[in-house]
């Protein structure tokens, strides 16, 4: 259903001449929803002051067409800035403004940020974070996929121990 909607309105959109490496061209029938919705999602999460004209033109256009959408814009944009600039004490604020929106969606992203409040609230404000830790789970992770079947724990230990 989202899907044909956004295939309904990538055709009222203006074209453009050049298109950016990955980005799909809105001006032809033949491109895929997901195309459309990954284009229209990263005009959504971009600052708009960075966006180009001819974007914000036809994000101006998505929007008009859509009020889900619009509606969707004014929570997605505050709780971006919230997160890149570490604006932790705005969100019991935004979290209101969301429960008296008619977005499900945003509803359930609600409820799981209300159900780890505390933890969500260090994430937004405290300097700290776990990314150097998760990065090597994440590379201990491959290099066990990549040996699964083929050698028992010692040889993985192995690799992971002189893998740097």
């Amino acid at each position: 259903m989202g899907g044909d909607r956004a295939t309904r309105l990538s055709g009222q959109l203006p074209a453009r001449s050049r298109l950016l490496p990955g980005e799909a061209d809105l001006s032809q029938p033949d491109h895929s929803s997901a195309a459309v919705t990954r284009v229209v999602a990263g005009w959504l999460l971009r600052r708009p002051e960075t966006l180009p004209e001819i974007d914000h033109l036809r994000l101006k256009a998505v929007l008009v067409h859509c009020p889900e959408l619009d509606a969707l814009t004014t929570h997605v944009r505050p709780f971006a800035q919230m997160l890149t600039e570490r604006q932790g004490e705005r969100l019991p604020q935004w979290l209101d403004a969301v429960r008296q929106d008619d977005l499900l969606s945003l509803h359930t992203l609600a409820a799981g940020i209300e159900r780890d409040r505390d933890a969500v609230m260090a994430g937004f404000t405290l300097p700290w974070n776990s990314g150097v830790v998760e990065g090597h789970v994440n590379r201990i992770k491959m290099l066990k996929r990549q040996m699964f079947g083929r050698a028992g724990f010692a040889l993985l230990r192995k690799r992971v121990l002189l893998a740097s």
